[in-house]
């Protein structure tokens, strides 16, 4: 497991630093937090952000983005507390369906 510390993206800018995507990886939310996800493998792959949220008394769904293959790149978020933050970490889940050839940063503004 990988618990993602987001970087923050100043005026002067940021040059992100990515890891490989990992099982069980946590990030912490944030209105102004989000994800940058890269894949190079061959095939698209989905990421997936565990809702534990409701909203208006109903379940609220996990987030499932898909990013395609070979220059797939896509940013998601933000990724607010009441509707990802886990009940006994306050940390959102994150699971990859592909961890191969896939790299991601978490990244604040």
């Amino acid at each position: 497991m990988a618990t993602l510390t987001a970087q923050a993206i100043g005026i002067a800018g940021l040059t992100p630093t990515y890891s490989a995507a990992a099982s069980g990886t946590k990030i912490a939310c944030g209105e102004r937090t989000f994800l940058h996800v890269k894949n190079t493998a061959g095939s698209s792959m989905t990421v997936t952000l565990t809702a534990t949220g409701t909203v208006r008394g109903q379940t609220a769904a996990d987030l499932v983005v898909t990013v395609p293959a070979t220059t797939g790149d896509k940013m998601i978020g933000p990724i607010p507390a009441e509707l990802f933050a886990g009940t006994t970490d306050g940390l959102a889940a994150v699971t990859f369906s592909s961890t191969t050839s896939v790299t991601v940063a978490a990244l604040r503004i």
